[in-house]
């Protein structure tokens, strides 16, 4: 969850100290093992486990790694807020981060790139009753919208507000941090934004609590892509076979999950108790599709898109003039694996 790029700018003035630190239930099938001297390899997830995960701890429980002679560690991050810093430093080699903070972080000289989109569009959203009668952007004039303080966010709902003729003015903007779900039902705020259509809106709906959902790129927003994995500029340059069979590995867990879904979920539950099926089991199901790109190629990342985001990014102020787009990600890992 994009829960923590509001302190991303201050976790960059971390770097220099983090530099100086050092599917189904059934059993796993037998998979070749390649023998290989790669050392063990870390990935930190964006938040904790849930369904958009699910290709990852697939490709351990499956073997998939494994085949590539990879002994691969998938760890929930201990400040999310860093986890751009603990890639780019080596403390981790991959990590799950959003495009916004990407971008911004390369623009302060933190050297991460994104190798493959794990979530090809938006699901951050705006989210109202039903029965609110708000169902478009123009519908919260006058109303009180609920938000996690984030600053990107705030950005995304001026979009979507201008889209229909109306400003940040013309709404009141209430900081209750991540509770969302909780204040829109609790009806402290008429509306929320940031939080996702694919797991909170089902909280909302398992409490007996429909919503609306306003989705961001059909309302003047760039299609941007929600979730990506990253590595470091080095780890590219010094160890490209390290991370393209990485790469392979993960697509294949992921192919698995868009092939079934609920069977992903279910080993996900098996591997990771915490999970809440109640939530992740009709929530995969919306997100699988967004697994795949329009080319039918997991993890696929389109130049123009990179680039119209950044421009919408610098147009909003969240970027400087001049950022290069294209240096952000490298779809070479994810070509290889086809």
């Amino acid at each position: 969850m994009n829960k923590f790029f509001a302190t991303l700018l201050l976790a960059l003035a971390l770097l220099p100290v983090l530099a100086a630190c050092g599917g189904s239930t059934a059993p796993a099938p037998q998979i070749e093992t390649q023998v290989t001297s790669f050392p063990p390899v870390s990935v930190v997830l964006d938040w904790f486990p849930w369904s958009n995960h699910a290709g990852l701890f697939i490709a351990k429980d499956q073997g998939y790694f494994a085949a590539e002679g990879l002994d691969v560690d998938i760890h929930s991050p201990a400040d999310p807020s860093t986890i751009l810093q603990t890639v780019a430093t080596g403390r981790d080699d991959f990590g799950i981060n959003y495009q916004t903070g990407v971008m911004i972080a390369r623009q302060e000289g933190v050297p991460v790139v994104s190798i493959a989109a794990i979530v090809q569009h938006p699901l951050n959203s705006v989210m109202t009753l039903k029965g609110s009668g708000i169902t478009e952007p123009k519908d919260l004039a006058g109303k009180t919208v609920g938000w996690p303080g984030i600053p990107d966010n705030e950005f995304l709902l001026a979009t979507m507000l201008k889209s229909q003729g109306k400003t940040l003015d013309d709404v009141e903007l209430v900081n209750v941090g991540f509770d969302l779900v909780p204040a829109l039902i609790g009806k402290k705020v008429d509306a929320i934004v940031g939080a996702y259509w694919v797991h909170e809106s089902i909280s909302a709906i398992n409490q007996g609590f429909p919503v609306n959902i306003m989705r961001m790129e059909q309302h003047g927003v760039p299609d941007f892509y929600e979730l990506v994995l990253v590595t470091n500029e080095e780890n590219i340059k010094e160890n490209p076979e390290l991370v393209r069979r990485f790469v392979r590995a993960v697509t294949r867990g992921y192919q698995d999950a868009i092939a079934d879904p609920q069977g992903a979920v279910e080993l996900l539950k098996r591997v990771r108790p915490e999970v809440d099926l109640a939530i992740e089991s009709p929530g995969v199901d919306m997100l699988a599709p967004l697994w795949n790109s329009d080319q039918g190629v997991f993890g696929w990342q389109d130049a123009a898109r990179w680039e119209e985001f950044a421009t919408w990014m610098e147009e909003t102020g969240l970027l400087k003039p001049g950022s290069d787009a294209t240096a952000a990600f490298d779809n070479s890992f994810v070509a290889a694996g086809q």
